[in-house]
């Protein structure tokens, strides 16, 4: 798969997605400050210059206020509006702001978070809006029926998901006229359970992949881009080892840091390449808010491994090698 499933619908689409998670201060319903803007406006206009066009969020991101300082940039810089694809998802409840930690993927609360999420970013329309997780009291139809009526009000472009299988996706395709576009799911050289589901058919390792079989092969099949959140495996190889560190997390810590010196690149760029060299087109989502480390992210662009070097990153991280 050479092109990005996405790029049917956003041509112009970067492969690489800021993920915005870690914007607005710390994750409380407390208010955000200037700073807090500042910082956002510096890692919109960096990712900007550096290619990155899209930008990832969530109503519940740091309570809401990630979108706030993403709509405070766009209030005092309209015109970078036209340079971004916005996306942002709805679907999860939080306490404290909540009784109960749920999931409400219902007509009634789709609409009040989507239109809530609109009025912090400050904008009329998502170009794509994500149902973050699967919500096991759905009603189909009911909640099709909104979302059909949302879209035909201009309030969103596109729909997504994140965190479903195959079969999900196709329930919830089955419903409505217009395609579901993307999926976004963990992924990372961490968590490669995709490649595990892929490799250990027929064996009873499979049985422990937490990868949904057959998942990856549909979205190609039907055209819905994946997007791969916690690509960068919360930085464990890249200088953030846990306390007690597996001979596996040490051993694939040193061979980046190899690695980056044969390829002129940097750890976190060969993380990301061995995600982008998967022919599905993985498009990663990285969520520092360090400037430098979102740079040499952009650098993946410029790595390609070898095929030996992609399985040898792989058994490394999985400490054995494979079947």
């Amino acid at each position: 798969m050479s092109d990005l499933a996405i790029n049917e619908y956003f041509p112009e689409s970067s492969q690489l997605v800021y993920g915005c998670m870690g914007l607005g201060g710390g994750w409380n319903p407390n208010g955000y400050e200037a700073k807090d803007v500042k910082q956002a406006q510096e890692i919109i206009e960096t990712c900007l210059a550096k290619g990155i066009n899209t930008f990832d969020l969530a109503d519940i991101y740091t309570f809401g206020k990630a979108e706030s300082v993403v709509g405070e940039v766009l209030k005092q810089q309209p015109s970078l509006r036209n340079k971004m694809i916005i996306q942002s998802k709805v679907g999860i409840k939080l306490t404290p702001t909540h009784d109960v930690k749920s999931y409400d993927l219902s007509p009634v609360w789709i609409k009040s978070a989507l239109e809530a999420s609109l009025k912090r970013l400050q904008v009329e329309q998502l170009d794509v809006l994500f149902l973050h997780r699967p919500d096991p009291l759905m009603d189909l139809d009911d909640t099709a029926e909104m979302l059909t009526n949302l879209q035909k009000q201009g309030k969103f472009k596109h729909l997504a998901v994140s965190n479903m299988h195959a079969a999900q996706i196709a329930w919830i395709q089955s419903a409505i006229d217009f395609p579901i576009i993307a999926n976004q799911i963990e992924m990372s050289l961490a968590h490669a359970d995709f490649v595990e589901e892929s490799i250990t058919t027929n064996m009873k390792e499979g049985c422990n992949s937490g990868f949904p079989r057959g998942t990856l092969e549909f979205c190609e099949q039907q055209s819905v881009q994946l997007q791969a959140w916690g690509c960068l495996a919360q930085g464990m190889y890249s200088g953030n080892l846990p306390d007690n560190p597996s001979q596996a997390q040490l051993a694939t810590e040193k061979l980046l840091k190899q690695m980056s010196n044969r390829y002129s690149s940097n750890p976190n760029a060969i993380l990301l390449s061995w995600l982008m060299k998967h022919p599905i087109g993985i498009q990663p989502v990285i969520g520092s808010t360090n400037i430098d480390r979102i740079i040499q992210c952009t650098h993946a662009n410029k790595v390609e491994l070898s095929r030996e070097d992609w399985y040898l990153l792989f058994e490394t991280a999985r400490g054995q090698e494979v079947p």
